[in-house]
């Protein structure tokens, strides 16, 4: 299947690029955009992923964008960023189906919970009755620490946070994640999402 893509689009390049590490530090697959137009024109809606829209932008804002996107019938979560919002647009903003609004300067972990949150509510939209092809007999051979350390990650935390948290090395962590992807047969923790493995499973 193919790979589910945060989708960047802010016309200030330093925020764009912070995120983006900041993403693909977690393992996810990110593309960026300056403008709405020009995410617009690359735009597809049969590809799997989120969007991280900036509310104000030149020529067309974030609010217009999904507008635009709602009469293209693109039914893609959007996480709004803004330093300017205030909290009637970011009540707005929800009340039109987005998934979170977060403020600039964003906080790492806020951000990163809600595109987790973006990428498996689009995840459930896509395939409602993924076969998950004997996931939950799999799920059952992790070791009690690689379930911790999977539990962590699927929540979009990084290989130094999860370290922190559990109060192991970082090399540690590293190595429990390459063991639990290759008991479940997956690649990366993207790949996790897109089964839509939560905490609970």
């Amino acid at each position: 299947m193919v790979e589910p893509t945060v989708f960047i689009v802010d016309d200030d390049r330093g925020v764009r690029n912070s995120i983006r590490e900041l993403l693909l530090s977690v393992g996810l697959a990110v593309e960026t955009f300056e403008s709405a137009q020009s995410f617009l024109d690359a735009f597809d809606t049969a590809r799997p992923g989120c969007l991280v829209l900036d509310v104000r932008m030149a020529h067309m804002g974030g609010l217009a964008l999904e507008a635009k996107l709602a009469d293209m019938g693109a039914d893609i979560p959007i996480v709004f960023i803004s330093g300017h919002g205030d909290i009637s647009m970011a009540v707005n903003a929800i009340k039109r189906g987005a998934v979170d609004f977060v403020p600039k300067p964003y906080q790492e972990q806020h951000l990163l919970d809600a595109v987790n949150e973006a990428l498996q509510r689009d995840a459930r939209r896509r395939a409602p009755a993924i076969d998950d092809g004997g996931l939950a007999e799999r799920l059952q051979v992790l070791t009690p620490r690689e379930r911790e350390v999977l539990d962590l990650a699927v929540k979009g935390h990084s290989c130094k946070v999860i370290a922190q948290k559990l109060g192991i090395s970082h090399r540690t962590v590293e190595v429990h994640r390459s063991h639990l992807l290759e008991k479940l047969g997956v690649t990366s923790v993207s790949e996790l999402l897109r089964l839509n493995i939560g905490s609970g499973v």
